[in-house]
């Protein structure tokens, strides 16, 4: 039988044990304190083309909504999704719900300024020259 004794190096490595059991179970529980993430590679934005596609990725996450339509999700937590858009400015709500309840929203506005049919030009202040 070994005699217990009470060195440095045995309470060193007990100290460093424990830190990475705590490190592991943050780790393990960071969607439970830190809920749903959802990353837009744009916020604003002016287009001349109507079709977009809004893509990003989403992170601890059960349903993703898309001006209230639900999208698809691949494993890894990436989206994207058409959208078709009208004349003037385009807001488009993201909304992300967790395995408990909690909610994140992330918004993106677009502006589509049509490209005009007579050659004319569209100002900032919208009226056409």
């Amino acid at each position: 039988m070994l005699p217990h004794r009470n060195s440095k190096l045995t309470r060193a490595g007990l100290i460093i044990f424990f830190i990475i059991i705590i490190l592991y179970g943050l780790y393990e529980a960071q969607g439970l304190l830190f809920g749903p993430k959802i990353y837009v590679s744009t916020e604003t934005t002016t287009v001349r083309d109507p079709y977009v596609k809004i893509e990003g990725r989403a992170e601890r996450i059960v349903a993703l909504k898309m001006n209230g339509k639900e999208i698809p999700v691949t494993e890894n937590g990436e989206f994207s999704e058409p959208f078709l858009l009208a004349s003037g400015e385009n807001r488009i709500v993201l909304e992300a719900r967790d395995t408990y309840g909690r909610a994140a929203s992330r918004s993106v506005s677009i502006m589509y300024i049509p490209k005009s049919a007579g050659g004319s030009t569209t100002t900032p202040g919208g009226a056409l020259d």
